[in-house]
């Protein structure tokens, strides 16, 4: 159980996702802030290991980091169709359910990859999609499968539901994230999107489920940025000598399986709920380059 000091109205949180990035990254923070947690030991899949945690750990928040994004990425899930429902839906909803019969938060770091750019939602028109429009992209089996579990989610009263977008953290050599991957390929497209850097919103997160909000979240920095911006800022602040080509989204669909999602996400509400938060282009200046770039001048 976890370390019982402090009031007895302390928060308490349950891990679901330990071998994630996100997981990871949650408890990382946690820890470091000297919170109450533990991670989960059950499979999602499994209601009665779920049980056993929740009774084991007492939480008064879960935290469910855990899902299938698929490796080494979403074009995975094409090919592996059951093993991603098992977990991006059938897990999920398990949990949410047994939590709600305990009358526990639970805060579920999904996706905003369930829109992309379209006639009502141009790019580069500054209109992003709300908490509460209905996802128009099921491009891919993985942001099919999110999508569904978003909206038997919002059905639940306990549960806030993060959209996370193409994540970034500070760190150039994880696999994971997007700026790592975008250095590594040989052409990329150039199109704005709405993204998520950890570092800034990890905290944030915590925040909210402390103040038990629920429905859904676009877990996104204000604004959008697109992929030659991010490179031009690399360019700038890590390797002066970088060069990238780009190529179009329709000679992006001939080396990959699945269509991507691009979108603009509306973020009126977590900036009602933190107005300090930085737009996406100051946040990766602040979170991402200026650190890196003092690490490289020691």
């Amino acid at each position: 159980m976890a370390e019982a000091n402090g009031s007895s109205s302390e928060p308490v949180f349950l891990i679901f996702g330990r071998s994630g990035w996100i997981g990871g990254l949650v408890g990382d923070y946690l820890k470091e802030k000297g919170a109450k947690f533990e991670y989960a030991t059950a499979r999602l899949e499994d209601r009665s290991a779920i049980l056993a945690d929740i009774e084991r750990v007492k939480p008064t928040h879960v935290l469910n980091c855990a899902g299938l994004t698929g490796r080494p990425n979403v074009d995975w899930c094409e090919t592996h169709k059951v093993e991603t429902i098992r977990s991006n839906v059938i897990g999920c909803l398990n949990l949410a359910d047994l939590c709600n019969s305990k009358g526990i938060h639970m805060m579920y770091y999904g996706t905003g990859c369930i829109f992309h750019y379209d006639d009502d939602f141009p790019m580069n028109s500054g209109k992003g999609f709300k908490e509460a429009d209905k996802p128009n992209f099921t491009g891919s089996y993985y942001s099919y499968t999110k999508a569904m579990v978003e909206s038997l989610l919002k059905e639940y009263p306990n549960v806030l539901t993060l959209r996370v977008r193409m994540p970034i953290v500070a760190d150039l050599v994880y696999p994971r994230n997007f700026i790592t991957k975008i250095i590594k390929y040989d052409k990329v497209v150039d199109i704005p999107n709405s993204m998520t850097v950890l570092p800034e919103l990890i905290p944030l997160s915590i925040q909210m489920a402390e103040r038990k909000l629920t429905g859904i979240m676009n877990f996104t920095n204000p604004g959008c940025i697109s992929h030659n911006e991010i490179l031009e800022l690399y360019k700038q602040y890590i390797d002066p000598e970088f060069a990238w080509s780009n190529f179009s989204l329709e000679e992006q669909a001939k080396v990959i399986v699945a269509p991507r999602s691009n979108n603009l996400l509306d973020t009126q509400r977590i900036q009602s709920e933190f107005p300090d938060i930085l737009p996406i282009k100051e946040s990766l200046i602040k979170y991402v380059f200026e650190p890196n770039a003092a690490k490289k001048e020691e």
